[in-house]
């Protein structure tokens, strides 16, 4: 027999034991062919390579991921996620699609890539509806039929929307669930449902929904997995307490892990590898771990190509110097090495080319110091404000009210304990510019701003003070999108972020010292938490817990009710 590749004295994880065997294994036309436990004598291999001991694991699969929380394009994204291992994602587009709509995700799944990469159908664009936010594009029935047709389609991405599946029959989410049901009936739906339980969950899921890759808690998992919700670990939730209620009840098959969002810094380090070793750390087991971020993810999608060792499986695999480092020594896609131990990463001489309108979609105004005295009609010398207090783990939010000095007629925000915050609708459509205060987010006096902001990625400015809110959005206007830090009048950090104000084409590891600067200097202004960049860009995020701020206003999450800045009954803004 003629093979392609011949791999001998290898360690291979064996899925269905979830164990390491010693065998020889033949690779043809790029995928498995005979993996077997003796010496291969009859076999004429192309190559013949000896593995040295090593041990070989099927290519890392990751089905929730957001290309976009990179900040990068597909291509390069794909360069600097093979050396980790990563050989198949799922990407869910909503961030491209909130911009640019329909149009933005076509140029994302045309793009070339050496990983491959399927779509999700953006569920969620906007993440609300129309009417509480606004976006660049929206993903309405007839682009999801569209995207039906579309062979790179495997799922339904991310439905979020709480109230509109589990409350309103009528709601475009469900209408569109009630469509990919018609159409696809065995395609997977994908939920978010942060923080909901019993009948709750049972209403979301009664949509057919069956999978959650929200903040996770040890209390609540038996529920959702017993209820047949698949689970999706994020970095966030793989502690050690959510791996022992998989350990301790053997869910292994209703469980895997993903990445969701890596931030271009982080992505220098690691991707979906990083959050094996975790769980592992977490006390998973390894052959465990290996298992729900290859099989089981392939498994949900209905990737039966690939996934195992075994014949007709596409060889995508991984060898390993060592188990209990996870050391990559090569990475193989389609039986063929495409990286190996040392290599420097080299990306395409030519990038994706984005239409040059991509590059001009800031269209808000410049601000003054005039938009940010907040006039108040009152008779008080203080008021009671409606404030966004945020936690230093995760992302959620709570209410909390505080009472804020009235001076010569306006809000004195400024010699508050709270500071401005502003989203700015940026798609030239309405103008909105919505107010809202936070508690302390920042000990010392500086701005940050972004649009990077999920999901509808209007513009957000954050600051204590009016002369470094106006600089850092000025700054954000002039590099059209992007991270900028401001503080004593002054720039301090700046991530161009100048396609659709989300992505760079430069490399990961200019876009990653970037990003690391800016976050460095949202540490300086002591913004708190364990990912500064993920909490600062959801604050806008209006299905997260509990409090979030949209260009329509500060709403309730849950109920998708506004809450004004100031108590009625103490003033009215002028």
């Amino acid at each position: 027999m003629h093979v392609d590749l011949l791999i001998k004295n290898i360690n291979v994880f064996n899925t269905v034991k979830q164990i390491f065997e010693k065998k020889q294994v033949t690779v043809h036309k790029g995928k498995f062919y005979y993996i077997s436990p003796n010496d291969l004598l009859d076999f004429n291999a192309v190559q013949e390579i000896d593995g040295g001991g090593r041990y070989m694991i099927p290519g890392l699969i990751d089905i929730h991921m957001h290309i976009e929380s990179s900040m990068t394009t597909p291509a390069i994204f794909s360069k600097a996620v093979l050396p980790f291992g990563v050989t198949t994602v799922v990407a869910d587009a909503h961030e491209m699609a909130n911009v640019f709509g329909i149009n933005g995700l076509t140029e994302f799944m045309n793009a070339e890539t050496e990983i491959d990469i399927f779509h999700a159908i953006p569920s969620s664009v906007p993440s609300t509806t129309p009417e509480l936010e606004t976006t660049g594009g929206i993903i309405g029935l007839p682009e999801v039929a569209e995207l039906l047709e579309n062979p790179q389609i495997v799922c339904l991405g991310e439905a979020m929307n709480f109230n509109g599946i589990a409350n309103e029959p009528q709601s475009l989410i469900q209408q569109i669930i009630d469509l990919c049901r018609e159409k696809r009936p065995t395609m997977p739906l994908e939920g978010h449902c942060p923080k909901i339980y019993e009948e709750e969950l049972a209403a979301f899921m009664y949509s057919g929904i069956t999978s959650d890759h929200t903040h996770q808690f040890p209390d609540s998992l038996a529920e959702k997995i017993e209820n047949g919700m698949f689970i999706q670990f994020q970095n966030k939730s793989i502690t050690k307490e959510n791996m022992a209620v998989i350990v301790d009840n053997n869910y292994y098959d209703y469980a895997c892990i993903i990445t969701d969002d890596v931030m271009a810094d982080d992505l220098l380090n690691g991707h979906l590898n990083e959050n094996l070793k975790k769980a592992v750390q977490a006390g998973l087991p390894l052959e465990k771990a290996i298992y729900m971020t290859t099989y089981t993810p392939a498994q949900r999608m209905g990737f039966h190509d690939r996934g195992m060792i075994a014949p007709g499986k596409a060889a995508d695999f991984i060898l390993l110097d060592d188990l209990n480092s996870f050391s990559i020594a090569a990475v193989y896609k389609s039986g063929q090495c495409v990286h190996k131990k040392g290599d420097k990463v080299s990306y395409p001489d030519k990038v994706e080319q984005f239409p040059a309108a991509y590059s001009q979609t800031l269209k808000c105004q410049k601000l003054t110091a005039a938009d940010l005295k907040i006039r108040v009609e009152t008779d008080l010398p203080a008021v009671r404000c409606n404030v966004i207090q945020k936690q230093e783990v995760g992302t959620f939010t709570e209410r909390i009210t505080k009472e804020i000095p009235i001076k010569q007629g306006y809000l004195d925000w400024e010699h508050s304990d709270c500071a401005l915050l502003i989203v700015m609708e940026r798609y030239g459509k309405n103008g909105n510019i919505a107010f809202a205060l936070m508690e302390q987010p920042l000990s010392e006096q500086g701005s940050i701003a972004t649009t990077w902001a999920h999901d509808h990625h209007n513009l957000m400015v954050l600051g204590n003070n009016s002369q470094d809110i106006l600089i850092a959005q000025q700054e954000l206007l002039d590099i059209q999108g992007g991270y900028v830090v401001a503080a004593d009048r002054q720039i301090k950090a700046v991530c161009p972020l100048p396609i659709g104000g989300i992505l760079s084409q430069a490399p990961i590891e200019e876009l990653g010292r970037e990003l690391n600067e800016v976050r460095q200097a949202m540490q300086q202004l002591g913004y708190k938490n364990m990912n500064e960049i993920m909490s600062f860009s959801t604050l806008s995020l209006p299905v997260s817990p509990a409090i979030k701020v949209t260009d329509k206003g500060m709403m309730n999450t849950k109920t998708q009710e506004f809450y004004p800045l100031i108590f009625p009954e103490d003033g009215v803004i002028i």
